[in-house]
């Protein structure tokens, strides 16, 4: 596959100072997780409907998981968009600031079950 996202070196480097430090067990190859976590957020795919050359689905969902959760993205994206300059909020909490124009990217996905309506017949008819 030739339109896989792969960051590069210098991408890498401007993130590194951004990474938590490792504690007990060193973690999978940060260049590939990242990667493909970008990769699945530009596209809009589900976990599992990554490319296995980024690694298992499950280890992209957990780190991208963790490091949300403790604003490790956030942190990430406010320091890029302040080396360029930018003031504004960042509100995604996924942006491709590794470029020299910042683009927000929304990778939201919504899915409601069937029976999620507020507007369901009672049985035996609807009752006002």
């Amino acid at each position: 596959m030739s339109d896989l996202y792969w960051l590069t070196d210098e991408q890498m480097a401007k993130l590194s100072s951004f990474f938590p430090k490792s504690h007990g067990k060193p973690r999978v190859d940060d260049r590939r997780v990242l990667s493909g976590i970008i990769f699945i957020n530009r596209n809009g795919l589900r976990w599992r409907d990554a490319p296995a050359v980024y690694g298992p689905h499950k280890t992209l969902y957990s780190r991208w998981k963790r490091w949300s959760e403790k604003g490790i993205f956030g942190r990430m994206m406010a320091g890029l968009a302040a080396q360029h300059g930018e003031k504004k909020t960042i509100m995604i909490p996924l942006v491709d600031c590794l470029a020299i124009n910042c683009r927000a990217m929304d990778a939201t996905y919504l899915k409601a079950h069937r029976t999620a309506t507020s507007m369901v017949a009672k049985k035996g008819g609807v009752h006002a």
